[in-house]
């Protein structure tokens, strides 16, 4: 058991849906790359070079008023099924994790502040990456908490930094601020009205691109979508920031069109959708992880059109991380077969909306139980 399991809803703050525009935008995260002087990085970094930058790191964190009293995890001490819940929870990236069978490198850590909903990985594609994850569109706010602890962990640490170009980073696009901003967004307007290519493409052109549910070489399933911006040379934190929000807006006003015109020009086609959704997943007995996010794309829908009374949007996003394969398996305590899964997913679900918006129910555990 690590600290980390001692604390099981650390890094779920994002699922409580309190920020604006909740019900389409999911969560916004701030991600900011920095790399030290002396110390080789990227797939260049050798195991002295990790150790070196694990050393400085955790020193200079002790001395971080944001990160102080925090929970640092070396990654190849955290047990697999752990760092998979990081992974599902969107706490880590894939990179973190290690390549399949031969797991995390040496000297790679994640830290977790406990004053903010904040995050360092350590010795990732970057010496260190920090991430603010917040709920709903608060792109400023999740910007301010990084910026704070860039400056702490800048005072002590030598960032590697050139007067021209600006922070020195891995990957030549995140070279000058090292900033990567992103939203999660619920688009299903613009894709039943098939006007999501135009807005990707409008989107390309202002500099953003778009991505699925764990950011760069996921797949979009469940018309959930990433937007993030693409490069960083040249332009400040406060630009970018202020270009995000503003794309990000207009998509917004774009989607809240498309739905309108999906119940004005089909609405018992809509209608039909969502509750087909709904009831496949208030009943089913069986269901993927893909399947799930599909119908619980149609019934976020029709929550948010005011035609599924009684639902929340807190638990619908709670069901899209409890229902993902790490967190089924602790809760069974045990590493189950896709079958089993698909059957402790489909009964996790049903228990879930079967208590949501009935007040004569008694209270649940609305964590995944170890039995389908």
């Amino acid at each position: 058991m690590t600290e980390f399991d001692a604390i099981p809803d650390h890094g779920l703050g994002w699922l409580e849906a309190s920020g604006e525009h909740a019900d389409i935008v999911l969560s916004t995260r701030v991600r900011l790359a920095r790399n030290l002087q002396g110390h080789a990085f990227g797939i260049r970094a050798r195991v002295n070079d990790r150790e070196a930058v694990l050393r400085q790191f955790r020193e200079s964190a002790g001395l971080s008023e944001t990160l102080k009293g925090g929970i640092l995890l070396e990654m190849p001490e955290v047990p697999d099924r752990t760092r998979h819940v990081l992974h599902e929870r969107r706490l880590v990236t894939r990179d973190l994790l290690g390549a399949e069978g031969t797991g995390p490198a040496t000297s790679t850590a994640v830290h977790f502040s406990r004053r903010e909903p904040l995050s360092v990985m350590v010795n990732e594609e970057d010496h260190l990456r920090m991430q603010s994850l917040l709920s709903g569109l608060r792109i400023s706010e999740a910007w301010r908490i990084v910026d704070r602890l860039d400056e702490e962990l800048g005072r002590e640490l030598p960032y590697a930094y050139h007067h021209e170009f600006g922070f020195l980073t891995s990957c030549p696009t995140n070279v000058g601020s090292g900033l990567r901003a992103s939203v999660f967004m619920h688009l299903p307007g613009l894709v039943l009205t098939k006007e999501i290519g135009k807005a990707l493409r409008g989107m390309g052109e202002l500099g953003m691109t778009f991505r699925g549910l764990y950011g760069e070489g996921s797949e979009v399933v469940g018309n959930f979508f990433q937007i993030s911006n693409q490069t960083t040379l040249g332009r400040t934190e406060e630009d970018l920031i202020e270009d995000l929000d503003r794309v990000v807006r207009t998509v917004i006003d774009k989607e809240l069109q498309a739905r309108q015109i999906l119940l004005r020009d089909a609405p018992g086609l809509t209608e039909d959708k969502i509750w087909r959704a709904y009831g496949t997943l208030r009943y089913a007995r069986m269901l993927t992880f893909e399947e799930l996010m599909n119908y619980l794309s149609g019934v976020r829908l029709g929550m948010s059109l005011n035609l599924l009374p009684g639902l929340r949007v807190y638990t619908l996003n709670k069901l899209m991380i409890f229902t993902q394969a790490a967190h089924l398996d602790q809760a069974a305590g045990r590493d189950l077969i896709p079958e089993e899964r698909d059957a402790h997913r489909a009964s996790f679900v049903r228990r879930i909306l079967a208590s949501e918006g009935d007040v004569s129910a008694e209270p649940v555990d609305d964590r995944p139980s170890d039995q389908p």
